[in-house]
């Protein structure tokens, strides 16, 4: 089974995605920093020399590869990749995608704490990060909604997400 995790970023992606390779014993992807490797450097370091497009063709390019060499696996996707190149298309045709649905408040308290890792908004004063949130989410939301699955950030418990994603 492949299991894509989308959201925005800072919905916690990677930790649930830790948390269920943990508990199914299933490999574990985090996109961004696969792509870091095949780029040989971080991801802030290629949305400065290369600029957002190019890292959107490598994101592209290594979710591809994973899902073509890997059957059974746990990736935490970032929070543009399903907007790009149709790839929530792909990501559907290939496995079950989970769109873990933070709400935007939550969301910026999380992001206001890890601005300097993420190169979209290390930049923004915290008022900019909010319309920065506010916007990109809407933007992002019609893409989000095409998961097959759907998790609110309510209180989750693990098994109860392994139970969703396997009765979708």
């Amino acid at each position: 089974m492949k299991i894509f995790l989308i959201g925005f970023m800072g919905s916690g992606k990677s930790y649930w995605g830790r948390m269920l390779s943990e508990k199914l014993g299933m490999r574990f992807f985090d996109l961004d920093v696969q792509v870091a490797e095949q780029a040989g450097k971080s991801i802030p370091e290629i949305f400065a020399e290369d600029g957002e497009e190019q890292f959107r063709q490598m994101e592209k390019e290594v979710l591809h590869i994973i899902a073509e060499s890997h059957d059974n696996f746990i990736m935490a996707c970032g929070g543009g990749t399903p907007c790009y190149f149709n790839n929530i298309e792909y990501m559907n045709g290939a496995g079950v995608t989970v769109w873990i649905n933070t709400p935007p408040d939550i969301l910026f308290e999380r992001l206001v704490r890890e601005k300097n890792s993420r190169p979209l908004i290390k930049d923004l004063a915290d008022e900019q990060l909010k319309g920065f949130i506010s916007k990109k989410f809407a933007d992002r939301r019609i893409y989000y909604e095409q998961a097959k699955l759907k998790v609110c950030d309510e209180p989750v418990h693990l098994d109860q997400l392994i139970d969703k994603i396997f009765h979708a």
